[in-house]
């Protein structure tokens, strides 16, 4: 009997597996078909029935991107500026936040936290209008650094980072509170190497965020020489989507590449920080 419910498990475990195999080959499949579509001639794009492999990796679209009007490779440093610098000051503030409204005690501390969760009801075209206004008149509109001052702080990583704290054991902390240690060497020596997955979790997210954003750099940049990637794409689609359809999907297969990679590479630990920062209270 026992052996029949071990094979019995064995099956449904194999069962499980290749259903999660299925799913996700079918997410996978808009990848492939990007990256197909990119080694394509622009007739052969349009095709019909349209075939899953490309005829030949013809490498004319992407020399096509990088020699077009639009500045793409300037346009691909201005979004990795925007998005890494913004990833670094998200970790920086979220992290300071977060270990002081877990871990300290202040008057209003709760009634702050829940100011801050408060500012998470608003989409950003609530606030668009007053940032303009005020990037207007200090003379950052059309600047990459405007969507820098953007990011620098997020109410979803003070949150996230703080649930990850409280979620921690408080015994090392609190005994090298009784042996004299500062709370600045608390937060150095113990609360920090805690928040490591967190942290990873949180840098990806905000890299990916960042990197993708669309609506701001729509409403706070024009000219191309500070465009970030998603607005590019729109300038290589061309007006009512007349331009090459093969020379966007190159362009867009260039564009998801480094968020990609960053994903399969730190995927553990994006996992780990999400899973482990916060269902408690």
């Amino acid at each position: 009997m026992a052996m029949q419910t071990k094979a019995a498990a064995r099956w449904i475990d194999r069962a499980i597996v290749a259903v999660l195999l299925l799913m996700g080959l079918l997410m996978l499949m808009p990848f492939f078909w990007l990256f197909s579509m990119s080694f394509r001639p622009a007739a052969e794009a349009y095709r019909m029935p349209p075939s899953f492999f490309p005829p030949n990796l013809d490498f004319s679209n992407y020399r096509a991107v990088l020699e077009s009007s639009v500045p793409f490779l300037q346009i691909y440093w201005n979004s990795l500026y925007v998005a890494v610098l913004a990833t670094i000051g998200q970790l920086v503030t979220c992290t300071l936040a977060a270990f002081a409204y877990a871990r300290l005690r202040f008057p209003g501390r709760d009634g702050l936290f829940f100011v801050m969760l408060f500012g998470l009801m608003f989409p950003a075209q609530v606030t668009i209008l007053p940032i303009y206004l005020g990037y207007a008149k200090l003379g950052l509109l059309n600047n990459p650094m405007g969507l820098v001052l953007m990011g620098l702080t997020s109410s979803f990583g003070v949150f996230m980072l703080r649930q990850f704290l409280r979620s921690q054991p408080r015994e090392l902390e609190e005994a090298a509170l009784m042996d004299g240690a500062s709370y600045n060497k608390i937060f150095w020596r113990i609360s920090l190497p805690q928040l490591r997955p967190a942290l990873a979790a949180l840098a990806i997210i905000t890299f990916t965020g960042a990197w993708n954003a669309y609506f701001q750099p729509r409403a706070l940049i024009e000219g191309q020489q500070n465009m970030t990637l998603p607005l590019a794409m729109d300038v290589l689609r061309g007006y009512m989507g007349q331009g090459n359809l093969s020379i966007v999907m190159a362009a867009m297969s260039m564009t998801i590449l480094p968020v990609v990679l960053l994903f399969l590479i730190a995927q553990k630990a994006v996992i780990e920080g999400v899973t482990m920062s916060g269902i408690r209270g």
